[in-house]
């Protein structure tokens, strides 16, 4: 059983900058893939980025590119999602996903077994 734990969420101004962080724990961690995703009020889980853990390739979501930077350290277990030039639209709670294989995308939520509980991030205008 895996279990994530995401943190660094908050309130920031846009233009500002933020890093989240998910730590995982469990027997014998070893994913396939690690992804992000958001949820905003009234919307859809949508997808963000993702790592492999093994070859650390990557993948992130259109709104992502050029400002979001995905990153994982194997040694303790995390992985990171660092936020720039936030915008009010990036408001949203952030998930930290594992999935144990290999999916068709990876870039939906069907696609990941394990969920942390998710971490709030403001951005205010």
């Amino acid at each position: 059983q895996v279990q994530l734990v995401e943190s660094g969420g908050g309130l920031v101004q846009a233009g500002g900058s933020l890093r989240l962080s998910c730590a995982a724990s469990g027997r014998t961690f070893s994913p396939y893939m690690m992804g992000w995703f958001r949820q905003a009020p009234g919307k859809e889980r949508e997808f963000v980025a993702r790592i492999r853990w093994g070859s650390g390739s990557i993948f992130y979501a259109d709104s992502a590119k050029g400002r979001f930077t995905i990153s994982r350290d194997n040694a303790k277990n995390t992985v990171y999602l660092q936020m720039n030039s936030l915008k009010p639209e990036d408001t949203a709670v952030y998930y930290c996903a594992a999935s144990s294989r290999l999916r068709n995308g990876m870039t939906e939520t069907a696609s990941y077994d394990s969920w942390g509980q998710g971490t709030q991030v403001t951005v205010s205008s």
